[in-house]
């Protein structure tokens, strides 16, 4: 298969996991991740979480979240998309904007996230089998250091 093509095929199933984030679907969120004989072997690390293992685990884990995020908005740089046959490894970082309803109105925030996220192709569609997020230090505290 056309190398060009996978790139795409994933970049396109990468695209929907945010905007399935995005929207707070859970089930457009479900239908991003492997299941059946790889739903065990799905696995997740939210940026300051321990690891989640296995579809059920990782689901709930998202509708948690989902469920108490008002907002969330990401704008993704230095995507970077390689495919190893029905492997597929998509590094990002996450520019994160979000908001909190229990703050003052309109309050933002904002954070930077590095995300490697795994995909495995199953019966010839792609989908998310690890998704690894962690937070990228403030420049400022860096400096400090």
């Amino acid at each position: 298969m056309n190398p060009a093509v996978n790139r795409a095929d994933v970049g396109e199933v990468h695209a929907e996991f945010y905007a399935a984030f995005e929207a707070g679907d859970y089930d457009r969120m479900a239908a991003v991740w492997a299941d059946g004989a790889h739903a065990a072997g799905v696995s997740c690390v939210h940026p300051g979480w321990t690891m989640l293992r296995g579809r059920e685990e990782v689901l709930r884990s998202w509708a948690l979240i989902m469920a108490n995020t008002t907002y969330i908005q990401f704008v993704l740089t230095d995507v970077e998309t390689d495919v190893y046959g029905d492997h597929a490894v998509v590094t990002c970082k996450e520019n994160v904007l979000t908001a909190d309803e229990d703050t003052e109105a309109g309050f933002l925030a904002g954070g930077s996230i590095v995300a490697t996220n795994v995909f495995v192709r199953v019966e010839g569609e792609w989908r998310l089998l690890l998704h690894h997020g962690s937070p990228v230090l403030n420049v400022a505290d860096t400096e400090e250091e």
